[in-house]
């Protein structure tokens, strides 16, 4: 991978339309994607793949993951051994640990970790340990892989670290005093949370790794809004204006996996990406366009939550990170 540029960039190089044609060459990289079998995971292990890379897609799934990884090798002619399958459930620390143990026996060394996978509101469920599914989902399971999986990726000059986030994470809260809401469950209270933990995730990852001086750099981006199955759980009316037969009515304000993918891509191969970024789409309130630099909310930056929520993650998960 391209190790990052110190340089600021140019207001012109912000605002260009960045595409999955700027993606360089990643011929002999090795990309973990979660949550890979659709949507935004699909189209970045896509790309991924047609650029040379040989890509992990971590799926809770295996068989929906197996036809992904036959549909990415359709799409861009890669061998067979460059796109494979483990089996990964983020709701379960076991699962976890086994997956990462699979990638551990099968890569000395990885280049890039996009932590993709998630869930958006579901009905009030909990993780195989007990704790809230989307808090589980979203931060803890990712938290758990990138700490099993850290020393791999020191190990690589210029690796990358991404973890998708959410516009909705303006509206999070930690509530740390109650992190799985058992005391009364709200679905979109969860799901911003959820999304604010991958912020202060990445910001306190980046300090860490800084400050140790690796070779490897913490990002986040995000899609807008895109057209994928995470809304399946969300209110019919919602899921009517997102369907195909409304898209030419509503296409301005929601965009394609193709192009929700693009933020990510941004995030884990241009080489003017710095650690920290965060990258989602450059048109109106972020909810569609091609991918440009922007800023995550002043809660995602406060440390003394970074800290904290570092230390309960730990905790919960028994990961500690060697950095």
């Amino acid at each position: 991978m391209t190790r990052p540029s110190n340089k600021p960039m140019s207001a012109a190089r912000r605002n260009r339309r960045w595409t999955a044609a700027a993606v360089p060459a990643l011929a002999g990289r090795v990309a973990v994607v979660t949550g890979a079998n659709s949507g935004i995971g699909l189209e970045t292990s896509s790309v991924l793949a047609a650029r040379g890379a040989t890509v992990v897609l971590g799926c809770r799934d295996v068989r929906r993951a197996s036809q992904a990884a036959d549909q990415i090798r359709s799409r861009t002619g890669a061998e067979p051994a460059r796109v494979s399958v483990v089996q990964l459930d983020l709701a379960s620390l076991e699962s976890v640990r086994r997956a990462a143990a699979e990638i551990r026996s099968s890569f000395s060394a990885l280049d890039l970790l996009i932590n993709n996978a998630a869930v958006m509101r579901p009905p009030n469920q909990r993780s195989a340990e007990g704790f809230e599914l989307t808090f589980a989902t979203n931060h803890l399971g990712h938290f758990a892989l990138t700490g099993l999986l850290l020393d791999r990726l020191t190990a690589t000059a210029g690796s990358r670290i991404v973890t998708v986030s959410s516009i909705g994470h303006r509206d999070g809260m930690m509530h740390f005093d109650d992190l799985q809401f058992d005391g009364g469950y709200h679905a979109d209270d969860a799901y911003a949370q959820s999304k604010l933990a991958n912020l202060l995730f990445t910001h306190e990852l980046h300090a860490r790794l800084q400050a140790a001086g690796t070779p490897t750099i913490a990002l986040a981006a995000h899609p807008g809004l895109a057209r994928t199955s995470l809304w399946r759980w969300d209110p019919l009316p919602v899921r009517v204006l997102a369907s195909r037969a409304l898209r030419p009515a509503t296409f301005w304000l929601a965009q394609s996996a193709k192009m929700g993918a693009l933020p990510t891509l941004r995030a884990a191969t241009d080489p003017a990406a710095r650690g920290g970024d965060y990258y989602g789409p450059g048109g109106w309130r972020e909810y569609t366009g091609y991918p440009a630099r922007v800023e995550s909310s002043a809660a995602s930056h406060d440390a003394t939550a970074q800290r904290r929520l570092w230390a309960a993650s730990e905790q919960l998960t028994s990961v500690s990170y060697r950095i």
